[in-house]
């Protein structure tokens, strides 16, 4: 039986006034006292305080530290941000168990624009922001829907703001047009970018559009098909490979070997939507293969459950699943 740490703290605001942070009659304080059933929480002037299990007064405190960055990025805390850090949870019953989908302000990833929180939404992209702490090679594989590319790319991004990065690199194979792009219009850009716009629309999400252009302009950030990746060593970067179910054994051998000494990749593909010709294996499969005992290197396999689209891809993946 667990024995309960019982503690009691104060938590004294800065940088955000109490009334910005309670909201008008505490509404917004009174979402937060409904994410934690559990504790006691009084909040007089530029004091919190607040008593109960210690696990929970920390995350607490950590949601309080959240709320405020967001306040200091945005100049304002609305209620459906405060909603949107607290994961959706505010309205969970006292003594309800924290689901798979439960979520805290530790999840948040980036703040993006227009006051999106972009964060770890299920327990499998969750599983993605431990692994990339911890690992510098991770392979996340699953249907379309769950969120891998969105994630890593916001993980990328969390890289480049904290400076863990000088740049970020992201990559998908142009299989569609077999790597010759030749007869379709306009120049290079407007040829790759159709294959690229799943990337370019999640950094969209992430950074102002000055902001991205200019780190585009500089090769701060830099998108290009796989082809473009032979003969380079990636370091002091954030790598990603989107896709990767369409790269052969060859090319995805080519890709991983690229990784200089100080670099995090992350992998990402679904095994159900190979578009390779039949006579190229793809080399998802085959690193997965030889690759899952190695030292450094992670796989992360997310399912339905991770689907965070529309309530009808779920569905959609499970009939496909059960065919």
């Amino acid at each position: 039986m667990k024995v309960q740490n019982l503690v009691e703290r104060k938590i004294i605001l800065e940088d955000i006034a109490p009334i910005d942070l309670y909201g008008v009659n505490d509404s917004k304080l009174e979402l937060i006292k409904k994410r934690f059933p559990q504790l006691k929480i009084v909040g007089r002037g530029e004091t919190i305080k607040v008593s109960g299990e210690e696990e929970e007064v920390n995350q607490m405190e950590m949601i309080v530290n959240v709320l405020t960055a967001y306040y200091n990025r945005f100049g304002n805390l609305t209620e459906n941000a405060v909603e949107q850090i607290l994961g959706g949870s505010s309205n969970r019953k006292a003594g309800q168990d924290k689901g798979a989908d439960d979520t805290n302000g530790d999840d948040v990833l980036v703040f993006g624009n227009s006051g999106l929180v972009i964060k770890a939404r299920t327990a499998n992209q969750r599983r993605m922001v431990d692994s990339i702490a911890k690992n510098d090679m991770l392979f996340a594989i699953g249907p379309a829907g769950t969120g891998k590319t969105y994630t890593a790319v916001a993980l990328a991004v969390r890289a480049l703001k904290n400076k863990e990065v000088k740049k970020i690199i992201l990559t998908r194979p142009a299989v569609e047009a077999g790597e010759n792009l030749g007869f379709l219009p306009g120049d290079l850009k407007d040829k790759l970018d159709p294959y690229l716009q799943p990337l370019y629309d999640a950094l969209g999400d992430m950074i102002v559009a000055e902001k991205l252009a200019y780190y585009i302009e500089n090769r701060v950030i830099q998108i290009a098909p796989l082809a473009f990746m032979r003969g380079r060593t990636l370091d002091n970067a954030f790598v990603i490979l989107d896709e990767a179910q369409n790269a052969t054994e060859a090319q995805l051998k080519m890709f991983l070997t690229r990784m200089g000494t100080s670099a995090k990749f992350v992998i990402t593909g679904d095994v159900t939507q190979i578009d390779l010709p039949k006579h190229q294996p793809s080399g998802l499969p085959h690193a997965q293969r030889i690759l899952k005992n190695v030292e450094g290197i992670d796989f992360i396999e997310l399912d339905g459950t991770d689907v965070i689209r529309h309530k009808i891809v779920k569905r959609i993946i499970e009939q496909y699943e059960n065919k």
